[in-house]
């Protein structure tokens, strides 16, 4: 029987992660939550002048230079009696594979769409991971300060394009400067807010009724008719909201608002702990392993030099089972390996305190001595694997050389820990050259392993985008391949083949039928 204190402290977790195409202002509503939930007492900005904070969530120097979200961050808050875990994740569909890979940890997720844009692109490729992996989507309209689509244009949309039933549980009563605020289809009651100077502050808020004398006041004769007009046709012809249709994923609630203004951002909140479950069972090679069982954690994500005070390197693990003390000895299931947990920390952006329990669905902190790779088990049962994480097969790649030979070693270790995080994927020449070729999904990773060797390690190099644009991994007597196409090895020492084009990889196959030409590894998942 699972220990009660156990039990209690599962059921308080909520953890989950946002997703949404870049510049849907995901970021921003990232930093309004944690207002609200009382993490910190003023917003940053996005779009900070210097001089000015910057947003809580992008903690690294690119980050906050270029106004975009490259890595993943985790953010935690006690709202309403539940503790809740943020993951923040990278909306550019170059840090794809960041992204994907810290969906494993998350228990829903809130997927954030333009007022004016709608499911876009990077939207729905997210969104199809988050169905692939059944967890519960919440919908957030954001950006209702500014001109919008029609609210059933947009309902219609999502629903159209991601094929998941829609209902609404809140509804803009205006947009653009006329945004009032959002009226709630539950509780039948109108959420009047008043803007504040830069969004930085809880935006005040009155309530009123349908038929309330005072509704005329707060939003306008002519908003009141259309709300109360568009309230008789949702309750026409839109589904009620069914709480196990979207614990399936078959469904999901829309709320609408402004992030920016910090319009209906607390009443999500308040809709969210009460929606979002608490964490599930985990699959592994033992079939689910319940929350409720012996403590086990997965690593999902690897970051090195989070502040300058720590230039060490930091493991994510999610709790996935069991009551997590610090100190307590486990196994490292992979490599079979006895470990004591003594460094462990709690994680909020970069900063971090000591944590002396944590329960599934927590994320914590270990602090990496080159023992842990993204996928990797720890548990009191020796026994616990995870199926194979996501990676991505580069499709684009550069050269690398080093400006200053003396910093060889900085450069080799730099090369290898953020190869480790997967900022980029590492190969090396089988001539004797002695430089790498880097490989990534897009081209910003580049940009990003370069500032962040510069800025981390103190090492300046040249990088240069190359023609090649596949790559094989090959099963079979590598050795025979004909040599027209760049032969290398993984950072495993696998036989790896660099083609310029879809011809020179069908040629090189129709040559050599009895090699396989793999987009990954097959001991990787591909996505």
């Amino acid at each position: 029987m699972a220990d009660k204190n156990l039990t209690t402290e599962i059921a308080r977790r909520r953890t989950f992660a946002i997703i949404s195409h870049p510049d849907a202002g995901k970021t921003t509503i990232t930093e309004k939550l944690l207002l609200y939930g009382g993490a910190i007492l003023e917003a940053g900005s996005v779009t900070a002048k210097e001089g000015r904070s910057h947003t809580k969530s992008d903690w690294m120097s690119i980050e906050q230079q270029r106004g975009i979200s490259i890595s993943s961050s985790a953010l935690t808050f006690e709202f309403s009696g539940r503790h809740i875990n943020l993951l923040d994740t990278p909306g550019h569909q170059d840090f794809s594979e960041d992204t994907y890979r810290t969906l494993t940890a998350a228990d829903s997720a809130l997927m954030v769409l333009d007022a004016a844009r709608g499911v876009q692109t990077q939207t729905e490729k997210l969104f199809a991971v988050c169905r692939n992996r059944g967890i519960p989507i919440l919908t957030f309209v954001n950006k209702m300060d500014r001109p919008a689509q029609d609210p059933f244009e947009l309902l219609e949309q999502i629903e159209n394009i991601l094929k998941i039933t829609v209902v609404p549980l809140t509804w803009p009563i205006g947009d653009g400067p006329d945004f009032k605020g959002v009226y709630d289809l539950q509780t039948k009651q109108v959420l009047a807010f008043e803007r504040t100077a830069g969004g930085k502050q809880r935006a005040p808020m009155q309530t009123a009724g349908l038929d309330d004398p005072k509704l005329v006041g707060l939003v306008g004769a002519d908003l009141a008719a259309k709300l109360r007009h568009d309230v008789e046709l949702i309750t026409a012809a839109l589904p009620e909201f069914d709480a196990a249709e979207f614990l399936s994923g078959e469904l999901t609630p829309v709320f609408f608002g402004s992030a920016m203004n910090n319009f209906g951002i607390e009443h999500f909140l308040s809709n969210f702990v009460e929606l979002a479950p608490p964490p599930g069972p985990t699959e592994t090679n033992l079939g689910e392993r319940e929350p409720e069982a012996p403590f086990a954690g997965f690593i999902f994500k690897l970051q090195a030099n989070m502040s300058k005070q720590h230039r060490d390197r930091t493991a994510f693990m999610r709790v996935m089972s069991g009551h997590f003390e610090r100190g307590m000895d486990v196994t490292h299931t992979r490599t079979g390996r006895k470990l004591r947990l003594s460094q462990a920390h709690t994680l909020f952006a970069q900063d971090r305190e000591k944590v002396e329990d944590a329960y599934p669905g927590d994320i914590v902190g270990l602090v990496n001595p080159g023992v842990f790779q993204i996928g990797d088990v720890i548990s009191v049962n020796g026994k616990v694997v995870l199926p194979s994480f996501p990676r991505f097969t580069p499709e684009t790649f550069a050269t690398i050389g080093l400006r200053d030979v003396g910093k060889r070693k900085a450069f080799m270790k730099g090369l290898q820990q953020l190869a480790e995080e997967g900022v980029v994927q590492v190969f090396y020449p089988t001539d004797g050259a002695r430089d790498p070729y880097l490989g990534a999904v897009g081209p910003l990773q580049f940009e990003v392993f370069q500032a962040r060797l510069l800025e981390e390690y103190g090492v300046d190099v040249e990088m240069n985008v190359t023609s090649y644009q596949l790559v094989r991994w090959l099963a079979g007597d590598a050795n025979s391949v004909a040599r027209f196409a760049r032969h290398v090895e993984d950072d495993q020492g696998r036989p790896v083949m660099l083609f310029r084009s879809k011809y020179d990889l069908s040629y090189t196959q129709e040559q050599h039928p009895e090699i396989e030409f793999l987009p990954l590894p097959k001991d990787l998942t591909r996505v």
